[in-house]
């Protein structure tokens, strides 16, 4: 005989109780997601903005990170801005030619390729290739217990580690900004003087009509952003790597997806505050 009071839903022995099971599991693993996670990342982040300020600093690894993140970002960045300044300027290039405007083609390159494209495509690449290299480093260390062993030795792993590797990623990306700019304004020139006709004296003499010294600022500040971003979330899931290699692949494919959504929407926050505080320059 059954229990007096007690369903089928509440013994767990039925369908109900299995079903009543996988909800409450699948309740936890929600708010999991969506409280402790965040919670636990924003913990991080100002705890290794308070060991940012200790002394003595790792000049050695930070130098060593920015060097591999540039060895492992410099040419990718290059390869991928040309034929990104190349479409920006095709696809402007035609519009402003339905217009009648094709004198300013130059000017609208510049500000599309240097106010938004080039921190975008830095972030991408410092996001991709630094910071899934810094996740991978970062878990195994943490699966083989070299962490665990830092912290009985007394040795912050936040000063240690995650801030020379966090503000290399910061460091590097405003290097690599200022290169998909160029790099990218080169193609944007090519293929507008090369494919479209377009007069080389008038692409160059465009550049100041529309873009101004800000627009160079804010896209340097969005991948100073980016950068320090990048570093974060990758620091934060190799420190929380589990599970073995596999725990590790995990981490880095979550931080490369959970690295391009903050980045994406970081770049529309600073954008909309932009706009809203720096007028636009008139022609």
């Amino acid at each position: 005989m059954s229990t007096p009071g007690i369903g089928a839903d509440q013994r767990g022995d039925g369908k109900g109780g299995g079903s009543s099971t996988a909800l409450r599991k699948f309740g936890d693993g929600a708010a999991n997601v969506a409280i402790r996670e965040p919670g636990r990342f924003f913990a991080l982040c100002l705890d290794t903005f308070r060991a940012l300020f200790k002394w003595p600093f790792q000049w050695r690894e930070f130098i060593q990170q920015s060097w591999f993140i540039v060895s492992v970002t410099a040419i990718p960045t290059m390869l991928v801005a040309i034929p990104f300044g190349g479409i920006l300027s095709l696809q402007v290039g035609g519009l402003i030619r339905q217009l009648g405007a094709q004198s300013y083609t130059g000017a609208t390159a510049v500000v599309a390729i240097v106010r938004e494209a080039s921190p975008l495509v830095t972030s991408l690449l410092v996001a991709g290739a630094a910071g899934s290299a810094i996740c991978a480093d970062i878990g195994s260390r943490k699966i083989r217990e070299e962490i665990d062993a830092m912290e009985v030795l007394g040795i912050n792993p936040l000063h240690r580690l995650v801030v020379p590797r966090m503000l290399a990623c910061a460091f590097v990306a405003l290097f690599l900004n200022g290169l998909v700019s160029v790099v990218g304004l080169m193609g944007g020139y090519f293929f507008n003087v090369m494919l479209q006709d377009g007069t080389p004296g008038a692409y160059l003499a465009s550049f100041n009509a529309i873009a101004q010294l800000p627009d160079l600022l804010q896209a340097e500040f969005k991948a100073f952003v980016f950068g320090i971003t990048a570093g974060l979330v990758a620091s934060y899931k190799g420190l929380n790597a589990k599970g073995g290699p596999k725990g590790v692949g995990d981490a880095v494919n979550q931080t490369v997806v959970i690295t391009f959504m903050l980045l994406f929407l970081e770049n529309f926050l600073i954008s909309a505050l932009y706009f809203q505080f720096v007028p636009s320059k008139g022609m």
